[in-house]
């Protein structure tokens, strides 16, 4: 399980969000997978910009699938309370942690307001066993996770990330890692300062 903390890169995902927006709404279903979410901080730091910026129709419509291998055993009861302490939410810019976080009954500890937690949903997910965690995802976010991963491994997990999006879906990653040559051809880039690709046509990756 990586390591993270609400907000990281916040330069790609707003990226993402600017880029994804435009392109769902009005959809009724907008499904997004983030695979290798840690204790939760990145697919809530998401759910609270796509809140901040897609209206609250919108906003309603959208379901967040989050998931990582868990081998702590402590990602289901902590991620689906969305309680953190507060030295994990001191990051946060003040005007978001306003609207989002209200004090936890836990003394020292802050919780999401439902209207986040509720846009969010947990799965235990090995990402090697290259099952996906559903399928028509308008967007794949896997980041420092892939790093992990062997050459042969990452593209195979990108192969399955390819298969499970919707025709025109994306895929985003950390800023270190390039696309292996192996998968060039399933992905178009679409911003040059970030790691954030568009899928092309429906080619089978086996």
């Amino acid at each position: 399980m990586a390591f993270t903390y609400f907000f990281r890169d916040l330069h790609t995902l707003e990226i993402v969000v600017q880029r994804l927006v435009p392109e769902v709404l009005g959809r009724s279903r907008i499904r997004i997978w983030d695979a290798g979410c840690a204790m939760g901080q990145e697919s809530y730091s998401l759910a609270m910009l796509l809140a901040e910026n897609m209206g609250k129709f919108a906003f309603g419509n959208l379901q967040i699938q989050a998931t990582d291998i868990d081998e702590s055993d402590l990602f289901a009861k902590i991620i689906s309370a969305g309680e953190y302490p507060a030295e994990q939410v001191k990051r946060i810019p003040p005007e978001v942690f306003s609207k989002f976080f209200q004090p936890a009954q836990t003394p020292g500890h802050f919780k999401l307001v439902k209207g986040i937690r509720s846009r969010v949903i947990f799965q235990r997910h090995d990402l090697l066993s290259l099952q996906p965690a559903g399928g028509n995802f308008s967007l794949v976010l896997c980041k420092n996770v892939l790093l992990h991963f062997p050459p042969p491994d990452r593209v195979a997990v990108i192969k399955m990330f390819y298969q499970t999006l919707a025709p025109g879906g994306f895929f985003a990653t950390e800023q270190t890692q390039k696309l292996p040559g192996e998968v060039e051809h399933l992905f178009q880039q679409v911003a040059g300062n970030a790691q954030l690709f568009r899928k092309i046509g429906d080619f089978g990756c086996n």
